[in-house]
């Protein structure tokens, strides 16, 4: 009976607790109203714009995947001031802009026309939802902004939306635009409705012409969109500003990245209702359920014509719509955007490669490739591979390069040398070389084509370029892939010595 008396009290305990616990999960939950930290201010116009201080404009910015509805949430500051919100929603990892005027900012959408008062020498800004909760602070002292300039008129941008924004140390003075203009048309300093242009908050960089890669070709000029580090990349947009006056679209042309195991795409560019300036590319991968590409590769390649070079430099910028998606929705990004030089002649200042040569090397298994000094302070060589595509072989400040890497001999080889100089790529050089000084075949350098060089083949047979057991050496006719042609070039001169 004891037993059993105590078995009833620890089953009413256990249905007890099972009772406080449902009726607290509701108490644990996110608000459909919104959460603290979900939006954060993302940017603050406090010093206005170069068309007028008065316009003035604060961005929030939604860290989460799902879209939520602002209707009835508002902005205190230190001065008893409320900016109240009295409709809208901000999509998800979206952007809501709140300006002081219509017309404060002529070609970015605004979300909310709010009379705005921000004080120069600084406020403290509190955002909370409809119910009163407080879902974000920046600047609780109300001392001077963290950021921001009131003589470039830069924006002050939170640099991490995850980070606290009472942290001074995360904000930052807006260094470049995403294409935004004022009223009367002068270029915000500051990236209203994307990604701030200090923004270091965690996902992959996406950036044009990165470490030199921009190449001068007469009045014409290109680079390539990359992307670093990215995990499950399954499509993007981008719109990309520039000067009309400055630099004419040419053509977009997209590289395959997303296309690896043999992915279909979508890709497409266009100008913003054809006119020049603003240009729009986008690309998905054409597979369901959507599976993204991890790594860091190039995604497309821009080409630009130069109209004139009276200024040292243009811009080249992501606009305002750009973003990234995985298989479930858009992710957070950094978007790096060119300052792209100019000079004269509109080839960056750097001399074509000319008397481009190719002769065999001094050591057998080579190809010796030389050309005249120019002004270049760098050379980049490059042999195409073969899919096509040019690989970086070496990168010298001489006038010749020599390459020892898997040459087969009395196969054809194409390079390409361009010259460089502070940063600039100019004109590229192409020439063919070979080295006759060899036996097809004879894959293991033995001199002889014997029994070595089929069990060599065989280990590799059926491989592909990028495979562990692919031998570069057994690829004779340099296609990529290991197989029956491989076998003819050994069936020919099995039983030969050189």
């Amino acid at each position: 009976m004891e037993n059993l008396k105590k078995h009833f009290v620890l089953m009413t305990l256990a249905v007890m607790a099972f009772q406080i616990a449902s009726f607290h999960l509701p108490m644990a939950s996110a608000s459909p109203n919104g959460t603290a930290g979900e939006v954060v201010i993302n940017e603050v116009a406090w010093a206005g714009t170069a068309d007028n201080w008065r316009d003035e404009w604060i961005e929030l910015h939604n860290i989460t995947n799902r879209d939520i509805d602002l209707s009835g949430w508002y902005i205190e500051d230190d001065r008893d001031r409320v900016y109240l919100i009295e409709e809208g929603e901000i999509p998800a990892r979206g952007y809501f802009v709140i300006a002081d005027k219509s017309d404060s900012l002529s070609n970015v959408e605004i979300d909310a026309v709010i009379t705005l008062s921000l004080v120069d020498g600084g406020n403290s800004l509190i955002l909370k939802n409809a119910g009163g909760d407080t879902i974000d602070v920046v600047n609780s002292s109300a001392g001077p902004w963290f950021a921001g300039d009131s003589s470039t008129r830069a924006t002050m941008e939170r640099i991490n939306p995850s980070l606290s924004g009472d942290l001074a140390e995360n904000w930052a003075s807006a260094v470049s635009g995403n294409g935004a203009k004022g009223r009367d048309g002068c270029d915000i300093l500051g990236t209203p409705g994307g990604v701030n242009s200090t923004y270091d908050g965690g996902g992959p960089e996406v950036s044009m012409g990165k470490d030199g890669s921009v190449v001068y070709s007469g009045n014409f000029v290109s680079f390539p969109v990359e992307i670093d580090e990215v995990s499950d990349l399954y499509a993007y947009g981008f719109e990309i500003n520039y000067d009309p006056d400055v630099l004419n679209f040419v053509d977009a042309t997209e590289s395959d990245f997303l296309k690896e195991a043999g992915v279909d795409t979508a890709f497409y560019a266009a100008l913003l209702n054809g006119e020049e300036g603003n240009l729009i590319v986008g690309n998905a991968r054409l597979l369901n359920p959507p599976v993204g590409m991890n790594g860091t590769g190039n995604l497309f390649d821009l080409k630009f014509e130069i109209l004139t070079t009276e200024e040292d430099q243009t811009a080249v910028v992501f606009g305002a719509g750009s973003f990234i998606a995985d298989s479930e929705g858009d992710i957070p990004a950094k978007l790096v955007g060119l300052d792209l030089p100019l000079s004269e002649d509109g080839t960056g200042g750097v001399g074509p490669v000319t008397n481009l040569q190719a002769s065999e090397g001094e050591d057998r298994y080579s190809i010796k490739i030389s050309w005249s000094c120019s002004d270049a302070d760098l050379y980049v060589i490059e042999k195409k591979m073969h899919d096509g595509e040019f690989l970086n072989v070496g990168e010298v400040e001489d006038c010749s390069f020599t390459d020892y890497q898997n040459i087969i001999p009395h196969l054809s080889y194409q390079y390409r040398v361009i010259p460089a100089k502070n940063g600039m790529f100019g004109e590229a050089g192409l020439v063919q070389g070979v080295d006759s000084r060899g036996l097809k075949g004879d894959n293991n350098r033995s001199d002889s084509v014997d029994g070595r060089d089929i069990e060599n083949l065989a280990r590799a047979f059926g491989s592909q370029y990028g495979d562990p057991e692919y031998n570069p050496l057994a690829d004779t006719n340099f296609d990529g892939m290991i197989d029956g042609s491989d076998l003819i070039d050994i069936g020919l001169n099995f039983g030969l010595t050189y």
